[in-house]
């Protein structure tokens, strides 16, 4: 028989277990400050206190060694990651940390100690308490008075969850593949309505929603946590709808989330909380039902597209399956990007110059055929329509017209008595659906068509054949000359070389970038004293030398005037930096010489001189020639910026740092040189970098520089390739600044006036009107409205429509923007 002593002995123990074990559960809810978690192979996490959700390093599964700062269904098999940090650029390097302060932050570092985000802080009246990864999946930042310093909850991405709000102050963003921010989102709008857009890429700005939820004026969303309905509630606090009334969610059987899907989809999803095996995600409710329809529904009645170019991108057939987009591409298309479907496709056979007659129509239109595909539309993007025509009469109409890429027909034939609809790159919105009563005839180019050549090519091959001829008759007859001069001379330069110290053969050799290093004396017998000047910048001196014929025989030497205080090892840092650069737009660096006080760098020789003395030297460069060398400059910058090992942002982007080789071929120069400079070497009197006209306005604010600098300086360059004129000219009375003229003639539809001399130019107004947009982007005065430099690169080349710019220059400080750009 059990005593009662030890009944209550037994029952005390029982009790202390508990608690004991409460408390256990409550530490390990809690964080403390101090503690910090490390992207590792360790897993370790915060989780809630019933395990369903952890916040720490999510591993990115497509991406070895990074990682995502997250909170995700800790429980779940799936992958479900419903909040992530520093959603501008959130991926993180092995080694990152997360670690709660005491002054009450969370505070993300990468695996070198730099900062990469921080969470924000209601107050700064507050004693910290801890933080807390709670079981609604809410990560807080708690005070000692039980408020909530930050939480999660008020900082949404992509995900609600039940008991989470969205005010009128937030909004969901989807999610890429890759976790960037995508291009749909849910907000309220001023007037209280719930919709759904498609934003701007350039400039974040929503174009108009493609889907309106037909409610009254609303202030908050709420994901009610007991009923599993999402509810729309007004400033007063009064219900005003309930937006899935029309399904019965069951909270204590599932788990729910609300997510903007990354393809344009409001889709509330369920997860059994007791799975039986082989559970997965289950769509409960979606907006829209079909998103291929969505955007065309939105944009038809009225006639235009104001609602973005639907979840497949460019000439690209979304078709909805199982309410997700299912992306393919016309044929003679392909996808733009192989891993990802949704960014558009592009034409395989792009086509040039020479296919089009000066009337519009095609040159060589027996090389084209057409594919037919039925059930699919593109009701947009319409320049000719006639009625009433046969299916012939629409083939004929658009295999004769260059500008024509597919032509929409009906699939009944109504005994020839239907419209034909002809459509020009770049096609947007097309979907296709069972029993449409509509069929795409594609142009494309028939097999055998690179074997044949249409009249016009043929003339202009014999006329070169015949050329050819000529030209080989005469070097024919001048080949044994020539090789006994060369002969001559070749045995006079050896004498030479016997002569001279150090450049007999390279003594030193970088096997890295395979650069020369050469002596003082090499390089002054090779400019014969520095005696010939062929140039002067910012960073120094150009003089023509003769090196021997492994560096090309001649060779352009600069001349450093001051270079930055460091010294050696800054100096040859760069110049490794630039000689490991190789791309077929940027002057090639040969060697340097890093003796004493001198720094010498070695290029290779461009024998048509600098983009300024060809552009607004007498007579002027053939339009082709001028939209060539914008996108050989657009492609060396892109490289620059993104694609070398370094990044490397020029600082002084200007014509006269465009050479130009013996085939006109655009090559930037004195790249990777602003590090090289003393800090008071610059072309102007602020202590910044750059030239008058071309400098970046972040310039004059003294805040951090980036590579938007460039793109500026390209933008007010473009504007000169253009127009054939200088960006500032002091003498004209009018129009002096040219940004400011440009975009004048540009908001006033007199783009004409740009190339008002200039024939061949003003015959190609659409193309004209591309590189005006492009150059306005370049050159808004806020950097985050800059494209980067391979977006314009691909802009420049047809490949990515270029949408109209807004005002580069705000009207608050137009004045200040004209007065800065006169410094």
């Amino acid at each position: 028989m059990i005593s009662p002593l030890f009944h209550n002995h037994l029952c005390l123990f029982f009790l202390a277990s508990i608690l004991w074990i409460l408390a256990t559960v409550e530490a390990q809810a809690n964080v403390t400050v101090g503690k910090s978690l490390a992207a590792d192979d360790t897993n370790t996490t915060w989780q809630s206190p019933s395990g369903v959700f952890a916040f720490g390093f999510h591993p990115i599964t497509s991406k070895k060694d990074r990682f995502l700062l997250a909170i995700w269904y800790a429980n779940i098999p799936e992958i479900t990651i419903v909040w992530y940090a520093n959603r501008d650029n959130p991926e993180t390097d092995r080694g990152s940390t997360v670690e709660l302060t005491e002054t009450g932050f969370l505070v993300l570092n990468d695996s070198k100690g730099k900062e990469l985000w921080r969470s924000e802080r209601a107050t700064d009246d507050f004693q910290l308490s801890h933080a807390a990864m709670l079981d609604t999946g809410n990560f807080v930042i708690v005070s000692k008075n039980s408020t909530n310093i930050w939480e999660s909850f008020n900082h949404p991405t992509h995900t609600i969850l039940p008991s989470q709000e969205l005010g009128v102050d937030g909004s969901l963003v989807s999610a890429q593949t890759n976790y960037g921010k995508g291009k749909y989102q849910l907000r309220f709008k001023t007037n209280g309505s719930l919709v759904l857009n498609q934003i701007d890429m350039f400039t974040g700005k929503p174009y108009e929603e493609y889907v309106s939820f037909p409610l009254g004026n609303g202030s908050r969303l709420a994901f009610d946590n007991d009923s599993g309905d999402i509810l729309i509630w007004n400033s007063n606090g009064s219900l005003v709808d309930n937006v899935t009334k029309d399904v019965e969610p069951r909270p204590g059987l599932y788990y729910y989330r609300a997510t903007l899907d990354f393809y344009g989809v409001f889709t509330l999803y369920s997860y059994p909380r007791n799975p039986s095996g082989g559970a997965s995600w289950s769509v409960f409710k979606a907006w829209p039902p079909n998103i291929c329809r969505a955007f065309v529904d939105s944009a038809v009645p009225r006639g235009k597209n104001k609602y973005g170019i639907g979840p497949c991108g460019c000439n690209s057939i979304c078709e909805s399956i199982d309410g997700r987009p299912n992306c393919t591409c016309l044929p003679g298309f392909s996808f733009l990007d192989d891993n990802n479907h949704y960014a558009g496709c592009k034409q395989d056979y792009a086509g040039d110059p020479g296919d089009c007659s000066l009337d519009g129509s095609t040159i060589g239109e027996d090389r084209f055929e057409f594919q037919n595909i039925s059930f699919v539309n593109f009701p947009l993007s319409d320049y000719g329509i006639f009625y009433p025509a046969t299916e012939l009469e629409c083939q004929q109409s658009c295999l004769r017209d260059c500008f024509c890429a597919v032509a929409i027909y009906p699939t009944t034939r109504n005994n020839g008595n239907a419209t034909c609809f002809k459509k020009q790159l770049p096609l947007s919105n097309g979907y296709r659906e069972a029993g449409l009563d509509s069929t795409v005839l594609v142009k494309v180019l028939k097999s055998d068509a690179s074997k044949k050549q249409p009249d016009a090519s043929k003339k202009k091959l014999a006329t070169r054949n015949n050329q050819a001829i000529v030209i080989l008759s005469v070097l024919l007859g001048t080949f044994v000359v020539l090789a006994a001069i060369s002969l001559i001379f070749f045995c006079l330069f050896r004498r030479r070389l016997h002569d001279l110290n150090g450049v007999r053969s390279p003594s030193r050799r970088d096997l890295e970038t395979n650069l020369q290093f050469f002596t003082y004396k090499d390089l002054e017998h090779a400019t014969n004293q520095f005696n010939e000047e062929l140039g002067r910048g910012a960073f120094g001196t150009v003089y023509k030398a003769e090196l021997p014929s492994i560096y090309g025989n001649r060779v352009a030497v600069k001349k450093l005037d001051k270079f930055a205080q460091d010294g050696e090892r800054e100096f040859t840092t760069e110049v490794k930096v630039i000689g490991q650069t190789h791309h077929k737009n940027l002057v090639r660096l040969i060697g340097y010489c890093d003796e004493a006080e001198h720094r010498l760098l070695v290029y290779e020789f461009m024998q048509n001189g600098s983009l300024s003395s060809f552009l607004f030297g007498v007579p002027r460069p053939s339009w082709q020639q001028r939209l060539q060398i914008a996108s050989m400059i657009a492609k060396g910058l892109a490289y620059l910026h993104e694609e070398c090992s370094k990044q490397i942002i020029h600082c002084d982007i200007k014509p006269q740092n465009i050479l130009l080789d013996e085939s006109f071929t655009a090559k930037i120069s004195d790249f990777g040189l602003a590090k090289l400079l003393m800090n008071d070497k610059t072309r102007t009197k602020t202590g910044i970098r750059g030239t008058k006209g071309y400098v970046a306005p972040e310039w004059f604010r003294n805040t951090p520089v980036t590579v938007k600098v460039d793109v500026y300086s390209f933008g007010v360059m473009l504007l000169e390739i253009i127009c054939c004129r200088r960006c500032v000219e002091v003498e004209m009375e009018e129009a002096a600044i040219l940004t400011d003229w440009a975009f004048q003639c540009y908001r006033e539809g007199m783009i004409g006036k740009l190339v008002e001399n200039d024939e061949e130019a003003r015959n190609d107004v659409e193309t004209l009107e591309m590189l005006l947009k492009v150059a306005i982007w370049c050159v808004q005065e806020e950097p985050s409205l800059r494209p980067s430099m391979r977006i314009v690169a691909m802009m420049l080349e047809g490949v990515v429509q270029v949408p109209n710019p807004p005002c580069p220059f705000p009207l608050n400080s137009m004045s200040m923007s004209v007065s800065t750009k006169m410094i």
